[in-house]
């Protein structure tokens, strides 16, 4: 082929079409010629977009080529009509001739590729293709924000393969010479599965790792406390929510380089897109609002209007009609329209500390498994009119970030408080399988066929000092018929330890304080105070300190009392009366 080479003469093949119309407007923007050739290049740039693409280079460079040929080609007749220099006229002719046989041999080798898909891909009763079969090629990834690690699972094993460690734990992580990443966080994964992306909201940072050898390819630093990121459909973009701040960093994962910035509301929280690539779908952290972009302008079209500001997560359905989004500090799920003007289509109250969502398609139907942190569960809801609560499935300590196989057989879902991921049977909505992982694992991500060939344990890790921690939970003092309630994580930094503690069932909007105390009984002997917390709208919130905390607060016989023996407890601020009280016990050590 030699499109490059004949292309140059009539347009830039690397040039955006704004370029190239202002080139031909700047020798007669109202003559024929130059409408004619701004309307050719305009339409090879929409089909050369819209060129359905797979991750196959066999077949996207045909894809993409074709039309990229034609509109030479109509420019090539274009100029015929208009030009007059003899050289070029006969060049114009050759490009017509020479481009047309090229797409002719790139039309039936896209025939040749697809037929042969065709006759190796199962195909279902309606005669779309069948969903692949969970594998021991596929991956399960966690991004684990302590531990600052990525964790690794064969899903046909539900076995924790180790972890890719992108920094150190806390306190090492706060020298003044430290360079990795810092509170590994958000995850996502290129169409062709090769490519997992992990964002780091401490040191500001997306970073490319190759799913099949484990290795880091690079590391991208963008905007304040950047959340989550995900490929373009296409798999030419990276889009990362910058959190901190009000954009969209767009990122070519070729060169890994940042290349454009799209203005969004305050606090941008997710961003997945509606399988054809049309439109990309923008939450906010801190906005009431669902920013809708255009992929194409790089414009936000439309914004719906949240339930209430803080949504961490979203997901969409495969057939691009839906999109679910939650809302953590209110304890709801909104599901809108995918399709202008974008409506919600429901409001469902999901529970407290609601986290993330993924739409699941199987035997049963359409269904959407959404993580509820305060109350240790996962919902599943049915996806029609309706959206009836089919299934409650209890999990483990703070669920956190899910995601659905790609057979629509298993949801996959992170503990954050319990450091592990549990995998659901979703035939059954059973526990099926419950996998110690690193520390407090946020976003999930299931990636089938991210290792086509071999083991895929290369360049991985044990957790060693960071893999221990204790897990305790807090209940009302004895008397109190209070619903409230949390579960504790304390995790190895160290020298030191992180404790985070889920509470809730307190009053909404309201402040309280969390006590390291010497005794289960009032007055409770010693206090100190840990963490003053205000609760959400749904009165939960996820509280945080740091200090020597796992030896006082666990012992190994839990039958002896240790004389430096501490226990944690929760008052409202300003007052003495207990709401949480440690139950007796020495907490599981990990």
């Amino acid at each position: 082929m030699k499109p490059l080479a004949t292309c140059a003469a009539v347009a830039c093949f690397l040039c955006p079409a704004s370029e190239q119309a202002e080139a031909a407007s700047a020798s007669g923007p109202d003559s024929d010629f130059a409408r004619a050739m701004t309307a050719s290049m305009e339409k090879m740039d929409a089909d050369m977009m819209g060129a359905p693409v797979t991750g196959d280079p066999d077949h996207d460079l045909s894809a993409m080529m074709i039309p990229h040929h034609q509109g030479t080609i109509d420019m090539a007749k274009a100029f015929l009509l208009h030009g007059r220099d003899p050289a070029l006229r006969r060049l114009a002719q050759e490009i017509i001739v020479t481009q047309a046989q090229e797409i002719d041999v790139m039309k039936r080798r896209l025939a040749a590729l697809e037929n042969r898909a065709a006759s190796t891909t199962p195909l279902t009763p309606g005669g779309k293709t069948a969903p692949t079969k969970i594998s021991n090629g596929d991956r399960v990834y966690t991004g684990d924000q302590t531990s600052n690690t990525v964790s690794v699972i064969d899903p046909s094993s539900n076995k924790l393969l180790g972890v890719i460690r992108l920094g150190d734990p806390v306190p090492g992580a706060l020298s003044p010479l430290y360079i990795g990443q810092l509170l590994v966080h958000g995850l996502g994964f290129s169409p062709d599965h090769r490519t997992l992306v992990a964002v780091s909201i401490g040191s500001n940072s997306v970073t490319f790792i190759d799913t099949a050898t484990n290795k880091v390819k690079g590391v991208v630093y963008i905007g304040r406390s950047p959340h989550e990121a995900f490929f373009t459909p296409n798999g030419k973009e990276v889009w990362a929510v910058v959190r901190g701040e009000d954009y969209v960093s767009v990122i070519d994962p070729i060169t890994m380089k940042e290349t454009r910035r799209i203005q969004t509301a305050n606090g941008p929280g997710m961003v997945l897109f509606r399988p054809d690539g049309r439109y990309a779908f923008v939450p906010s952290s801190f906005t009431p609002e669902v920013n809708i972009v255009d992929a194409r302008t790089y414009k936000v079209v439309a914004r719906t209007p949240q339930a209430s500001p803080f949504s961490p997560n979203l997901a969409v359905s495969r057939d691009g009609m839906e999109v679910w989004f939650t809302l953590k500090d209110s304890g709801k799920t909104q599901v809108m329209s995918a399709e202008p003007p974008f409506k919600i289509l429901a409001t469902l109250d999901t529970g407290p500390l609601t986290n993330h969502v993924a739409l699941v398609e199987n035997a049963g139907g359409k269904f959407a498994y959404i993580s509820i942190g305060a109350e240790n569960v996962v919902k599943v809801f049915r996806r029609d009119e309706k959206h009836d609560l089919v299934a409650t499935i209890p999990t483990g300590d703070l669920p956190h970030g899910i995601w659905g196989s790609e057979d629509g057989t298993r949801a996959y879902v992170g503990l954050e408080n319990q450091d592990a991921v549990s995998a659901i049977d979703t035939s059954t909505n059973a526990i099926i399988a419950t996998i110690p992982i690193g520390q407090q694992p946020q976003a999930l991500v299931y990636v089938p066929n991210a290792v086509p060939n071999g083991e895929g344990s290369a360049n991985l890790t044990s957790l060693g000092e960071a893999g221990k921690a204790a897990h305790l939970k807090l209940a009302p003092p004895p008397g109190n018929d209070s619903s409230a309630g949390a579960t504790v994580s304390v995790n190895s930094l160290g020298a030191l330890d992180l404790l985070q503690a889920a509470v809730s069932g307190l009053k909404p909007t309201s402040s309280y304080t969390l006590w390291l105390v010497t005794s289960r009984i009032a007055p409770f002997g010693n206090k100190e105070a840990l963490v003053t917390f205000k609760t959400n709208l749904a009165g939960a919130q996820v509280a945080q300190a740091i200090g020597p905390l796992r030896q006082v607060l666990t012992r190994a016989d839990a039958s002896a009392r240790q004389p430096n023996e501490r226990f944690l407890l929760v008052t409202q601020e300003g007052s003495d009366t207990p709401e949480l009280i440690q139950n007796d016990n020495a907490g599981e050590i990990k």
